[in-house]
């Protein structure tokens, strides 16, 4: 009877011994089957062996007839019972989630993806996650899409660019997504640019090397939401990863530099452009001219936007383009030729993705593509006789209609310029315009003689008046007699004078009087500012650029959230994280007096800074703000940052003995941000 006890004791407790083993393992809950599989050839007992088949049986029969919540409830407690399943299951699993229509049940997959991404990765399959994210994107759930592809990039692995493309356009929908898609952009050419350790390893970014398509979509995300600090990254990764761009980038990176003011690199696509034995796709390329011309104004330099519609005009091609042989490459230089620093972006001026659709209308309304030709618009010409007259630089405005006249280029008319200066009230720019034609020999008319005479006389410019009549009478028989066939005389020019003639407004008038009521004479000045701050941080140059920020507030310029991003990325470069605390003080007392606008872009490289130099203090400080004017924090990248450098900081709070007001202080700041980033 006792060796009958004996045998049952010994038995239940070989029963128990698996169970015990598992319990026990450090991999406790995402092994098992490996050590199921390994022990195969060892006795198993017959009714563990059956509880894993009959569960995964009934996992499988229920996805297959749709029955998510039995799926789910025998997935739980084969989990319970003998920990995670075979990857291929799990990822079954997965998979089936994601196909469902119902947002509860994308909730569930991703969770359970997080779950078993906590216990072992591993077992997480790229294709099941690549539809799971597919899935969320759909659904817009940007967020829990982002953390998937996250995922996926920590295992190592590239997700398949197709699939990101398709990922992407749903997440960037919304202006949260347009932010994760760009981090993980940037995190993915960064991941795999860094396990490259030779050029022979390249072609592992050979997929996303070859998809322009990637970056153009990411790149008019950051162009629309005014992420200029992302989009300068993307452009420079295009030149590390080797993409070769296409016509839509030479578009987004034109009205990127024209966001920020970098003419000079809009000069440098020029000559790039115009080096190029043909150009089709010219609709693409007239948002180019549409943005150069743009800052050419804004720099309030109208010697250029003279120049530039001159060269407009001479230049003109046809829309279609039959070319023999390869295609010449065109450059795109981000930053100084001559600095390390610089970068440089191929395009091919032949390839443009039909499948990625840019706005047809130009961004300003300058520059118009007519009859295959690219000619400036009303509101180009108002700009330039805006800036002209505000400059008293008639010079220029009257050689570029003595040279448009001599090269038989018929697209001003004269008559109209003359007399809508007339009604704007500008009579002596009226005049200056007529006497450089007069000079020139080139005739405008005696309809807009006599129209500046009559505005001459209804202000009782008697001087002007009298001056202007003897001028008229010493080239009387130069001019077209629209009135008489009588010699001009003073007598009946005054008489031409009191008749009535009718007088219309002009369209060109009302494009004046528009440009008026926007013109800034002093934004010149601070895209210069601006320009000068930016070359010297990209040279790592902070004193000059710091030297250029002082005299930019002596002369009572107020900064713009460029200046601050520029100078940020200066002091990141070179990782200097405490005078990047001074400057956070400096952003949040003009923040605070409404002087500077909220930049997402600018507070989110704050956060990451400060958690590289350890002032989690300041973290904490930009979070709140973030938290108070309701921007977008992203939590996962914060704590991703963290783990990645502080993962042992302060890990036993309470060891330290004898501390510090500071060390209470710092250590206060690291818990709250534990709090707040959910790590443990």
């Amino acid at each position: 009877m006792r060796s009958l006890f004996q045998a049952c004791y010994h038995y239940r407790r070989l029963a128990s011994f698996p169970r015990a083993a598992e319990a026990a393992s450090p991999a406790n809950g995402y092994e098992p089957w490996r050590r199921y599989i390994s022990t195969s050839t060892s006795k198993v007992l017959p009714w563990e062996a059956s509880s894993r088949e009959m569960l995964l049986r009934k996992i499988d029969s229920a996805m297959k007839d749709g029955n998510v919540e039995e799926a789910l409830q025998s997935f739980g407690n084969y989990k319970k019972l003998h920990g995670l399943p075979e990857p291929q299951v799990l990822n079954s699993v997965i998979v089936s989630l994601s196909y469902m229509s119902s947002r509860r049940w994308l909730q569930r997959a991703f969770d359970m993806v997080l779950s078993v991404h906590q216990i072992n990765s591993n077992l997480l399959n790229c294709d099941s996650l690549m539809k799971l994210a597919l899935a969320l994107a759909r659904d817009q759930m940007p967020v829990p899409a982002c953390t998937v592809l996250r995922i996926i990039l920590e295992s190592g692995k590239l997700p398949d660019v197709d699939m990101l493309i398709m990922v992407f356009l749903h997440m960037l929908k919304s202006q949260v997504g347009s932010y994760l898609v760009t981090d993980v952009l940037i995190d993915t050419c960064e991941s795999f640019l860094d396990q490259v350790a030779d050029r022979r390893e390249m072609k592992k970014l050979d997929p996303i090397k070859n998809s322009a398509t990637l970056f153009n979509m990411v790149l008019e995300s950051c162009m629309n939401f005014k992420c200029i600090i992302k989009a300068q990254k993307i452009m420079e990764l295009m030149s590390l990863v080797g993409v070769v761009a296409d016509v839509n980038t030479v578009v987004i990176a034109s009205r990127v530099f024209e966001m920020v003011g970098q003419r000079d690199e809009l000069i440098q696509m020029k000559r790039s452009i115009d080096s190029l034995r043909s150009l089709p796709f010219l609709q693409y390329y007239q948002h180019f001219y549409d943005s150069l011309l743009s800052l050419h104004f804004k720099y309030n330099d109208m010697d250029a936007a003279a120049k530039f519609l001159i060269n407009l005009h001479q230049q003109r091609k046809p829309s279609v383009f039959f070319c023999n042989g390869l295609q010449k490459q065109g450059v795109i230089q981000i930053g100084s030729g001559n600095l390390k620093t610089g970068y440089r972006i191929m395009f091919d001026p032949g390839k443009v993705d039909r499948g990625f659709i840019l706005g047809t209308e130009s961004q300003f309304g300058l520059v118009v593509l007519t009859d295959g030709n690219l000619l400036h618009t009303e509101k180009a010409l108002a700009k330039l006789i805006v800036g002209c007259v505000n400059s008293r630089n008639m010079h220029t405005l009257s050689n570029i209609f003595i040279i448009l006249h001599k090269e038989d280029i018929d697209v001003i008319s004269l008559p109209d310029v003359v007399n809508a200066c007339i009604q704007m009230g500008w009579l002596h720019a009226a005049h200056d315009i007529l006497d450089g034609l007069e000079s020139a020999g080139i005739q405008v008319g005696i309809a807009s003689y006599i129209s500046l005479l009559r505005a001459y006389e209804k202000e009782n410019k008697s001087e002007e008046f009298n001056g202007l009549l003897q001028q008229i009478q010493k080239i009387a028989s130069t001019l077209d007699d629209i009135r008489t066939n009588s010699p001009f005389t003073i007598k009946n020019i005054a008489k031409i004078v009191k008749d009535e003639i009718p007088f219309t407004h002009s369209s060109l008038f009302a494009a004046l009087a528009e440009e008026m009521k926007h013109y800034n004479p002093g934004e010149h000045l601070t895209l210069e500012f601006n320009n000068s701050i930016l070359f010297f941080c990209k040279a790592k140059m902070m004193e000059d650029a710091l030297c250029t920020y002082k005299r930019m507030r002596e002369q009572n310029i107020r900064p713009t959230s460029y200046t601050f991003c520029h100078i940020l990325c200066g002091y990141s470069s070179m990782d200097m994280h405490r005078e990047i605390t001074m400057l956070w003080g400096e952003i949040k007392r003009r923040l605070e007096y409404g002087e500077l606008d909220v930049d997402r872009d600018l507070l989110d490289c704050l956060i990451l800074n400060f958690l590289k130099g350890g002032y989690f203090s300041r973290v904490m400080e930009v979070i709140d703000y973030m938290s108070k004017h309701n921007v977008y924090c992203d939590k996962w990248k914060y704590r991703h940052v963290f783990l990645k450098l502080h993962r042992n900081l302060y890990r036993n709070l309470n060891s330290l003995h004898d501390k510090t007001e500071a060390q209470n202080k710092r250590i206060e700041d690291v818990r709250a941000f534990r709090s707040w980033a959910g790590i443990r």
